[in-house]
């Protein structure tokens, strides 16, 4: 088969796709990713044919950023940013999926890749990062991190699916007037059945050790394969890396990743005390933010990005903002996980991480100062049954084959379409 495979956001949203692209390189399938143009190297790096799209990913994340918690207020931050791209986005998916004979779509793609797979005749496949679309009374949606579980906590999957749905309709409609040949005719819920087609099924890239399957998803349609990683064998660090790891005893690391935040510097600083305050040598990868003092202390390395898959399990606490990425590698490398969310669904993660025992309770980046994080890491690196539980998860993550597993499971698919059709 040809699959195009349909992402938009930061890394953490890209860099699960280049994983399962391989994947499916590797079963013998050929691969077209479409992704935000910042993102071509990374393809390139490991030899994914890539369709760059439109539009900053790291505007977004500002957007967002500004928005703090307030779902609603991150909601029409995003919408305003996307429709402006909008139409030239649309134009690119509709080229990288004209000779594809399966399309996978990630939580931006999921009406309008669905779509355009559905006006070619072809099976598609959503695959998501978190957990979304598929309403349980276990656990709220992401953007309601703070609702217990239960009946609300069922509501809260309803109205973000409602918002998710009307508010991309109001924006699809109002763009097709003006470029009626790009857009598809009509869009559909990817999720509901309908008698010429088989329902899509909805891939969560995410491990059971860490969310488990709900009791009330019934429908087979709903799978959790397992997270998806992008392992670098090959990776040799840099010299400065190298050495620095071997000085002394191991670091914890600092990855706030694709965040933006206007208060770079006072987190920056923050971070600083804190290590100094636990005597805690320090590996802070800056990301796209990219603050760092002009005079570094002996014991705290900067780097703008190391492969986290490598990294981490080298380190004693990993402090991060939460992205299901890097929280993912994160719980992977078997050690204690700080949690400083910014928004988005990372409120959500960090609850998860402190529900499973791996972590403290995450601190809100609004709420971090020196004296929170300086709390939260004594904790990490001194209490024993959350490094043991946080070991446990480790282990449990690494014995699974979230790709494999989401390659047989796209292959199946697409065979249960044709046989259908």
């Amino acid at each position: 088969m040809h699959i195009a495979l349909l992402t938009y956001g930061s890394r953490g949203d890209v860099q699960p796709f280049v994983a399962l692209a391989l994947g499916l390189q590797k079963a013998g399938h050929a691969v077209r990713l479409a992704a935000p143009a910042r993102f071509a190297g990374l393809a390139a790096l490991h030899a994914v044919p890539f369709a760059p799209l439109a539009g900053e990913p790291a505007e977004i994340s500002r957007r967002l950023n500004d928005a703090g918690g307030n779902s609603l207020r991150m909601v029409g931050a995003m919408q305003e940013y996307i429709f402006a791209i909008a139409p030239e986005v649309v134009r690119q998916i509709k080229a990288a999926v004209q000779d594809a004979d399966l399309v996978a779509h990630s939580f931006l793609f999921t009406t309008g890749g669905h779509a355009f797979a559905r006006e070619l005749g072809l099976p598609d496949v959503s695959v998501q990062t978190f957990p979304i679309f598929a309403p349980t009374r276990a656990f709220p949606a992401v953007a309601f991190p703070n609702v217990p579980p239960g009946a609300l906590s069922w509501l809260t999957h309803w109205l973000a699916t409602q918002i998710f749905w009307h508010g991309g309709n109001l924006g699809y409609y109002r763009l097709r007037k003006k470029a009626p040949d790009d857009f598809p005719k009509q869009v559909f819920w990817p999720f509901t059945p309908t008698e010429d087609r088989p329902l899509t099924p909805l891939l969560l890239a995410v491990s059971q050790a860490v969310l488990p399957r709900p009791d009330d998803w019934s429908s087979p349609s709903i799978r959790i394969p397992g997270y998806f990683f992008l392992d670098t064998p090959d990776y040799r660090p840099a010299p400065e890396l190298a050495d620095f790891l071997s000085a002394g005893e191991a670091p914890v690391c600092v990855s706030f990743g694709s965040m933006v935040n206007r208060r770079a510097e006072l987190i920056g600083r923050a971070v600083l005390e804190s290590l100094a305050a636990t005597g805690q040598r320090g590996v802070i990868l800056t990301g796209w933010d990219g603050w760092r003092p002009a005079h570094s202390p002996e014991d705290v390395l900067y780097l703008e990005a190391a492969p986290h898959g490598w990294l981490f399990p080298r380190c004693r606490v990993i402090v991060h903002h939460g992205g299901g990425g890097t929280t993912a590698a994160g719980l992977r490398a078997g050690v204690p996980n700080v949690v400083v969310p910014f928004a988005a669904d990372q409120p959500f993660w960090g609850k998860r991480v402190a529900a499973l025992g791996a972590g403290p309770e995450p601190i809100p980046v609004r709420r971090l100062d020196a004296n929170r994080l300086t709390a939260a890491l004594r904790r990490a690196l001194d209490d024993a049954p959350m490094r043991q539980a946080a070991a446990e998860i480790g282990l449990r993550i690494r014995r699974e084959d979230g790709v494999g597993n989401a390659v047989r499971l796209i292959e199946a698919h697409a065979e249960e379409f044709h046989r259908i059709k």
